[in-house]
């Protein structure tokens, strides 16, 4: 599963960019992200390819979409809590109803599609320091209103209210910087202009990307209530109580998911779909059509449904019984692909994200928070995994490796050097000798402990006893399997240099309701490390937000001043290198232990398959890949 940073991070497993060629089929990508084909017309994947969109006539009904049980919508607000903040919550169910202000993907490419942006390019002046939004007049909201800049300006206060009650109520917030700290004034100069006056200066990109990007116009004409049949509260953006009033109902509404369904504030939206049914108990859930959507979609509409399976073997099941119109084949099913080859297409490709198993740098449990801030410590569970060798016995050869924060594919110009060479590669003897050579006993297939404490050269370092053992535990979540595979594998292999990790499965929701320090501080002591997915990359990858030291969605509480000032550079700074040093160091520093790279879909590490019976643009269905949903243009072909 992968979580979402900034504009585009999200937990599972948030540049323009260029990609990597995809196969020997011919197809590529053009400067402005839409794909092009070979003579097939096809868009070739590391995986099976995506047809070109299919003419003739187009069929409306209700298309099917697999999901899994544990990866339930659990919230419907568009100020997204950090406990709350999934690809599940916010791109394939929020996304269909609320759209942001800019749509930054385009199938494989973490670039703009600027046809299904509600705003026209931003205008930067006062040397970076106010930058201008204009919307497009094409949208509006499903009740015939337009779409203002009043709407914008209510996202903008309610989130203020929302952060200053709670850090945690927006999963995107970092104190001092971007949203809604470093805004000086915000003001509508005209029904579609919306102006911020920003402290201080930002990289144009980073705040158009990570930033404004994110906002989601909220209803103002119909959402400005702070109780059920009560009348509008006027005030809310000259008085900061009327605001914390209105924000605390509609969360207290969104936490009510057995009435998402039914509840009228949720039916008025201004994206493609409404919702018309919501099963909390599962998370199944059907929306269709809104009639006032203003972007493009298929010429003939259908229903949107999702259905979910209680674990991915169930939901293979349904896709060889022809059960679903999309889903996905498990990475550990990819040698039967073939099988579903009369029915189905298949596409695989590595998404714009990264993996990892999050350490708790809090967890003062037998000392592991001393023991984790060592970098001699992070480099030698580094050593540890074999990423090579989960690729092809895991992933089936559907992945690619990767050592930080910016994979190695897809290729971006923000990559840096040990993006693409691993700096710790796997070696059970390196691992040993590094830890022998900091004060540790080495008992292969026992537990190492501390014989030379102290802060020394050949010493065990600062706030480690001696006697203090290698020891401690690791939740890893039970979809996909690859989560579990790897962190046993990795942890088989720690074994045999004495370190003992004592394992237990967990569902991705409980942990990053629970194992999340800045949302469950009273939980800080009750995990050392987890491996619930990672989080997809914004388009412009910087990891603001994660592992800054006050990032509200710094799992586990790192931090580093050096890491802080790159990460700042990152986003004030106007170098176009300066995100790339920011990935650099932190590779190097592995505050977490970075995974390879599957090829992935749904949430989950996969390939995306859909029925030969439906089409859509191609950039819709590659898009998949990227946990990006968007069935606004699929149609049935019969």
């Amino acid at each position: 599963m992968r979580v979402r940073i900034g504009a585009g991070l999200a937990l599972v497993l948030a540049g323009v960019t260029a990609l990597a060629a995809c196969s020997s089929s011919g197809s590529s990508t053009t400067a402005s992200g839409s794909s092009t084909a070979g003579t097939s017309g096809a868009f070739a994947g590391q995986i099976g390819s995506v047809p070109a969109e299919a003419t003739g006539a187009e069929h409306a009904g209700t298309i099917t979409v697999a999901s899994l049980t544990t990866n339930a919508p659990t919230w419907i607000l568009p100020i997204v809590p950090g406990a709350n903040n999934s690809v599940f919550n916010n791109y394939e169910f929020g996304y269909q109803m609320y759209r942001p202000l800019y749509w930054l993907v385009n199938g494989v490419e973490p670039t703009e599609t600027a046809s299904m942006s509600l705003a026209n390019e931003p205008t930067w002046s006062n040397g970076d320091k106010t930058v201008s939004i204009t919307l497009k007049s094409n949208y509006k909201w499903s009740n015939g209103k337009a779409l203002t800049s009043q709407d914008v300006l209510f996202w903008y206060y309610l989130l203020k209210a929302a952060v200053k009650e709670s850090p945690a109520n927006w999963a995107p917030y970092t104190p001092d910087l971007g949203i809604p700290d470093d805004v000086a004034s915000v003001s509508a100069p005209s029904a579609t202009t919306v102006t911020f006056n920003l402290k201080t200066a930002v990289n144009p990109e980073w705040f158009m990307e990570d930033m404004i990007g994110v906002i989601q116009p909220l209803p103002s004409g119909s959402w400005d209530i702070d109780a059920t049949g009560g009348k509008p509260v006027t005030d809310w953006a000259t008085n900061p109580a009327d605001a914390q009033k209105i924000y605390d109902y509609l969360a207290a509404a969104s936490k009510s998911l057995s009435t998402y369904a039914t509840n009228p504030l949720w039916q008025v939206t201004d994206g493609p779909y409404q919702l018309t049914s919501y099963t909390p108990s599962n998370g199944a859930f059907t929306m269709k059509p809104s009639t006032t959507y203003g972007g493009p979609h298929a010429t003939t509409e259908s229903d949107y449904q999702v259905i979910p399976y209680t674990s991915d073997q169930a939901e293979y099941d349904a896709v060889k019984d022809g059960k679903v119109d999309f889903g996905y084949v498990p990475l550990g099913n990819v040698p039967q692909l073939g099988t579903l080859s009369s029915s189905y297409n298949d596409f695989g490709y590595s998404s714009w994200s990264w993996s990892y198993i999050a350490y708790n740098f809090k967890d003062t449990t037998g000392d592991f928070s001393n023991i984790i801030d060592k970098l001699y410590v992070r480099q030698a569970l580094a050593h540890l995994e074999d990423e090579q060798g989960y690729i092809k016995a895991f992933f089936n050869g559907a992945g690619s490796q990767a050592f930080g924060p910016v994979p190695s594919s897809p290729e971006s110009p923000f990559s840096p050097s040990n993006a693409l060479t691993n700096p710790y590669p796997f070696s059970t003897a390196d691992a040993a000798s590094i830890l022998k050579a900091n004060g540790w006993s080495v008992v292969p297939n026992g537990t190492d402990s501390c014989i030379k404490p102290g802060t020394g050269a050949g010493e065990c370092g600062a706030g480690i006893p001696a006697g203090t053992k290698l020891e401690w535990n690791v939740y890893y979540g039970t979809d996909p399997a690859v989560l579990g595979e790897q962190t046993q594998d990795w942890a088989s292999e720690a074994k045999t240099v004495g370190i003992t990790m004592n394992l237990a499965s967990s569902t991705f929701n409980y942990m990053i309701a629970n194992y999340d320090n800045p949302a469950s501080p009273k939980t800080e002591d009750k995990w050392a490390m987890e491996d619930f997915g990672g989080f997809t990359n914004s388009t412009y990858p910087t990891t603001l937000g994660v592992f800054n030291s006050q990032g509200s969605s710094n799992i586990g509480s790192y931090s580093d001043p050096e890491a802080d000032k790159l990460i700042e550079a990152s986003v004030t700074s106007s170098d176009p290198a300066a995100v790339k040093s920011e990935a650099q160091y932190l590779t190097t520093q592995q505050p977490g232990l970075f995974q390879p790279n599957p090829d992935g879909g749904f949430g989950t590490a996969s390939i995306v398959v859909w029925k030969k019976s439906v089409s859509g643009t191609q950039q819709s269905i590659e898009g998949l890949t990227q946990d990006i949903y968007n069935p606004e243009y699929w149609f049935l072909t019969q």
